[in-house]
């Protein structure tokens, strides 16, 4: 059977300081406007969507995954399982690292089509599935390397030495959760892991109608409602909060502007939420939302412009059979 290595980058207690800090910052914003919208309009108060993924939380998004309006995770499989070929045969790569890795359920199709593959690399903050994808891919791969790093990308990361040419992927969307200074900084922070002859394989879903957005982040059957109130029972867990979930309801826009989807809470009456781990009291208004998550949504064109900004230049551009979700391969300059 191969070697299976785990390697924490990330502290011990990073998870815990960091949350606090996120819910600080996040829900002590300073009063004001945002200058960055016609007219201004009151900065939100805001929670990081990284918060909604505990085990329950993670249940709950594998849920959504099912669901007949959820179409991201559907498109972005069918490119992988009719492209993972070409992109293969495009990066001839021997060391795959995944970022976000969680279940790595996608990037098996990625690992099936990479004949001289020599070794995996997800990275995830969860050690617990980094632990159980490596032994279901040892299981059936057991000429397969596998060097798991508990690790949050977002914040630098350091790559174990493997055999190159290296295929750094990003799955999922998930980029689309960054705001616009995010995305540059860690594309940036991606392009400083690249060789010649690495490359980036990045997902990102495609700008649509209105209508299939919105459904695809308020499902009929209020799974996604629950996956949103569940960072606030994290929250009530973690720092000794008295959230009612049920005093807040479920909201998703779509921002025409910026052009991403924006997941809110709404406060249904005026009301103070005590955190004690933080010694703070929070009070929101009547009808008060606070922004739990932005989905940005893509154009070829904007891809293509974000990447050459990080010194990176796209050239492949994969979609599904009905252009809803996009997968790009871009190379360092």
């Amino acid at each position: 059977m191969s070697p299976f290595q785990l390697t924490r980058t990330l502290p011990v207690d990073a998870t815990d300081a960091a949350l606090r800090a996120d819910v600080l910052h996040g829900l002590t914003l300073p009063q004001g406007l945002d200058s960055a919208r016609p007219g201004g309009t009151p900065i939100p108060k805001t929670l990081p969507p990284k918060w909604f993924y505990d085990a329950r939380g993670s249940a709950l998004f594998d849920e959504i995954t099912t669901l007949p309006e959820y179409y991201p995770t559907r498109a972005e499989r069918e490119i992988l399982q009719t492209r993972a070929p070409e992109i293969a045969g495009a990066t001839g790569a021997r060391t795959l690292i995944e970022l976000g890795s969680g279940s790595s359920e996608k990037t098996r199709h990625l690992i099936d089509a990479l004949p001289g593959l020599h070794t995996y690399v997800p990275v995830d903050v969860s050690e617990s599935a980094l632990t159980g994808a490596a032994n279901t891919l040892i299981a059936s791969r057991p000429s397969l390397n596998v060097h798991a790093l508990i690790s949050d990308f977002t914040r630098g990361l350091a790559l174990p030495g493997t055999p190159g040419p290296r295929l750094v992927a990003f799955l999922g969307g998930t980029i689309g959760n960054l705001l616009p200074a995010e995305r540059s900084a860690f594309l940036a922070s991606v392009r400083s892991l690249l060789s010649p002859g690495d490359a980036l394989l990045l997902g990102t879903d495609l700008v649509k109608e209105e209508s299939v957005l919105v459904s695809a982040y308020d499902d009929g059957a209020g799974v996604t409602a629950s996956f949103n109130k569940n960072v606030l029972t994290v929250i009530n867990r973690e720092l000794g909060a008295d959230f009612d979930p049920d005093a807040f309801s479920h909201v998703a826009v779509w921002d025409r502007e910026h052009e991403w989807i924006e997941m809110r809470l709404r406060s249904l009456a005026a009301q103070t939420v005590k955190i004690p781990a933080l010694d703070l009291a929070v009070d929101f208004e009547r009808h008060e939302e606070m922004r739990t998550e932005i989905s940005a949504k893509f154009r070829e064109d904007g891809v293509r412009a974000e990447l050459s900004a990080a010194d990176l230049k796209l050239t492949h551009w994969w979609t599904d059979e009905r252009a809803r979700f996009a997968l790009s391969l871009s190379v360092a300059r």
